[in-house]
């Protein structure tokens, strides 16, 4: 990063640096890149230049300098020793002591990383030093001092919280006593079970240890055997055991089952007195066919001025979950409902879930509502918030609405038409806005009586599915809009130079925001790099530049065969939605506020939304911002497992289903690159498999991570993510939920946009 000709904008860099410290210092344990940097110091940087520069012009002049003086400043500092670089481009706090705490991720191998609260530290901890801690807790590290061009190092000197006690794995009986042998690759030690604590597990059978006890110096973690799942290979077993091991429970707790059941199914006069009335609207719900728990509902009529009322109906879910109950705790451990390839496990028991809050047709059920009067342009002209009391009409599938939107007859065909054409006007206005147009395309499975796959197809999303998509969306977007201009007026009295001052302070009130970052600079010029070598320009000078260019990847790659490669792609170089009590808009949907409102029965955050809204809009509330910012990592964290438990399910099953596919020649495309292998999908059956690089014994292959690719290192012979390739199928291991293919020769076609 070069000084040269470098002309300070003095007397500002005395203010960059101290703010800059100031950020540091805030979170020493977080580290900031030179955009995150800019953006929390402008505000600041703007009332001082503000305060002490006259022409605007030149203020805007100062604003154009200020990233500039950042970076250079960085730099300083990192030569200085002031701050660290963990990560290239990503800065933080050099620590003060020899200590460190974060999290730590233990890899196959048995080697770690501690991860910081921001995900972006980078500590290497050999196998030995690792002592007892296991994946996922938070640990207490020393930082070894780091030679020059050396990656950081240290060993763990402390457990400090233990992130999971409870293991799923097999039961390996030796004489009275027993070992669990953990399913987990990241589990590098296994469960001693003494003879009383064995719960009469037989051999072989899969498990749930819990550990009791690790006693210094000793190997091995002392458990008991907790509760038996089965026999290997068993669908419930299997199911069982995914859950356990992403740490979502089985079954409710008997307290939160009773306190379920004590909920009337009746609702009184009193509490639809209460409420605005709209029974007599026109309403009804589009769902998945095998649904049970309707969210959300959509009701509409025609103003005397030819524009819409139109109402996005949510399960007033918090009317009976109260704060602090049983049902809520329960609900907020659990976070969300989680979605395997053959069940759903709900966040809340089935007599809410399913019974009571579930907007069922033709009964009168409690809603929170977002009503809005839009016109024919898809204008939003008027909206409202509150407690409603509906009558859904009817109960649509996705496939009943669908044939009505593809010309059938059918109930409510009017209010169909209506509602889709208002959607594809919202969808044209995002993506004009920038929004990015990812179609999301599922694996699904024919699964037979006993869980057995039958068949794998990919399910799109279609008209009726976007139908829906956009009024959430826009209900989403306007609660979370109308949050953020919520604020908390405060007289501030003190004294100033023997004068008695009353300051007044204006600020926003706390809220729950679903939020999305702009683009990893690296993973986007990655991407770039790597499409441009099969004919598409991606822009990268700015963040709308960035979303219009994949929006036209995305068109002009369907039906081809790059299309999942390159999309898949593109998702990877975005950054992850968050929820949090910081708002930083939503990249991806392009909205300067969003939030998640419209799935209570499933999502605790819209639960904690609708609680914040109803006591905003009744000026009762004050919250605790810090305590909504811990539930909001909750339900981030929690979300996360969910969504890696729903994608070993579908390993599971894709394993299931190749089975007896072994030996068998398929056409598939490369859809990962790896240090130690490829990864396939096979064309046939949508399952992915991996060619270990060992198994190429055509050449010595090394893996190129900037160009997603491995190189042959005699042959220059090159496989890269989009090419075609033959490949037979060599073993199919469910516990491991792997597939191991092989390299058939004389078929190797690269990716080449057609």
């Amino acid at each position: 990063m070069g000084k040269k000709n470098h002309k300070p904008v003095n007397p500002y860099l005395e203010f960059i640096q101290t703010e800059v410290y100031r950020i540091f210092n805030q979170f020493p344990n977080k580290s900031f890149n030179h955009k995150q940097l800019t953006k929390s110091i402008k505000p600041t940087f703007s009332q001082f230049v503000s305060k002490n520069v006259g022409p605007q012009a030149f203020v805007e002049d100062l604003h154009k300098e200020l990233k500039r003086e950042i970076l250079i400043l960085l730099d300083r500092l990192r030569i200085k020793g002031d701050i660290i670089e963990p990560v290239r481009g990503s800065y933080k706090l050099k620590p003060r002591h020899a200590y460190l705490e974060g999290e730590i991720e233990i890899t196959s191998s048995g080697a770690a990383y501690l991860l910081t609260e921001d995900g972006k530290e980078d500590v290497y901890i050999a196998p030995r030093n690792t002592k007892q801690a296991l994946d996922g807790d938070t640990v207490k590290i020393y930082l070894y001092a780091r030679h020059k061009n050396q990656r950081l190092e240290g060993e763990v000197v402390e457990v400090i919280e233990r992130s999971k006690v409870d293991f799923v794995g097999v039961v390996q009986r030796n004489g009275k006593f027993a070992f669990l042998v953990p399913d987990s690759p990241r589990m590098h030690v296994d469960i001693f079970v003494p003879e009383h604590k064995v719960l009469n597990a037989q051999h072989g059978q899969k498990a749930i240890a819990q550990i009791i006890d690790w006693p210094r110096g000793s190997k091995n973690p002392v458990g008991k055997i907790t509760q038996l799942l089965g026999w290997p290979g068993e669908n419930d077993t299997e199911m069982h055991a995914i859950l356990t091991e992403y740490g979502f429970p089985l079954e409710f707790p008997a307290h939160v089952e009773q306190e379920a059941e004590k909920i009337p199914e009746i609702i009184s006069e009193a509490e639809i007195a209460r409420r605005r009335d709209f029974r007599s609207t026109p309403t009804f719900t589009i769902d998945p066919v095998d649904a049970k728990d309707f969210d959300d509902a959509l009701s509409m009529s025609q103003l005397p001025n030819g524009n819409y009322e139109i109402g996005v109906h949510i399960a007033d879910v918090a009317h009976y979950i109260q704060e602090k109950s049983f049902l809520d705790k329960e609900a907020y451990q659990r976070a969300t409902s989680v979605y395997l390839v053959d069940r759903v496990v709900p966040m809340l028991p089935e007599k809410l879930s399913n019974g009571v809050c579930s907007l069922r047709p033709n009964e009168e059920k409690l809603c929170f509502s977002a009503v809005f009067e839009i016109d024919q342009d898809a204008n939003v002209v008027d909206k409202w918030f509150g407690k409603t009391v509906i009558y859904s009409d009817k109960r649509f599938s996705y496939e009943d609405a669908q044939l009505i939107l593809d010309g059938a007859e059918g109930e409510f065909k009017k209010e169909l038409l209506i509602f889709n054409d208002l959607a594809k006007k919202f969808r044209k206005q995002r993506f004009t806005k920038g929004a990015i147009n990812f179609e999301k395309v599922e694996v699904k499975f024919k699964l037979d009586d006993k869980g057995k796959p039958l068949g794998v197809f990919l399910k799109e999303s279609k008209d009726a599915h976007k139908l829906i998509e956009e009024f959430m969306l826009l209900a989403n977007r306007s609660v979370a809009q109308w949050a953020a201009t919520v604020h908390k007026v405060e007289a501030i009295k003190q004294k100033r130079n023997d004068e008695n001052i009353t300051e007044v302070k204006v600020a926003s009130k706390p809220f729950v925001y679903r939020v999305h970052d702009t683009p990893v600079t690296e993973r986007i010029q990655n991407f770039a790099k790597f499409a441009s070598k099969w004919g598409y320009k991606i822009k990268i000078n700015n963040d709308k530049e960035i979303a219009g260019s994949i929006n036209t990847l995305i068109k002009k790659v369907k039906g081809k065969k790059e299309q999942n490669v390159l999309e898949q792609l593109a998702i990877r170089s975005m950054a992850k939605a968050t929820y949090t009590t910081e708002n930083i808009g939503h990249y991806g949907l392009a909205f300067e506020y969003y939030t998640h409102f419209t799935s209570p029965i499933r999502r605790y955050p819209d639960v904690l939304v609708h609680r914040l809204l109803e006591k905003y809009l009744n000026n009762k509330f004050e919250a605790d911002k810090d305590v909504l910012e811990e539930q909001c990592k909750h339900s981030t964290s929690m979300e996360i497992k969910a969504s890696d438990a729903e994608r070993a399910s579908i390993k599971y099953k894709q394993v299931e289903f190749m089975m007896d596919k072994v030996g068998q020649a398929f056409d598939g495309v490369i859809s990962g690159v790896t240090e130690w292998g490829l990864y396939v999908e096979i064309a046939e059956t949508k399952c992915e498999g991996m060619i270990r690089l060992r198994d190429l014994h055509d050449d010595f292959y090394e893996f190129d991570d900037g160009n997603y690719c491995v190189v042959g290192s005699r042959t220059g012979n090159k496989y890269t993510i989009g090419d075609v390739v033959k490949i037979e199928v060599l073993k199919c291991d469910l516990l491991k939920k792997q597939i191991d293919l092989k390299m058939l020769p004389g078929y190797h076609q690269p990716l080449v946009v057609s």
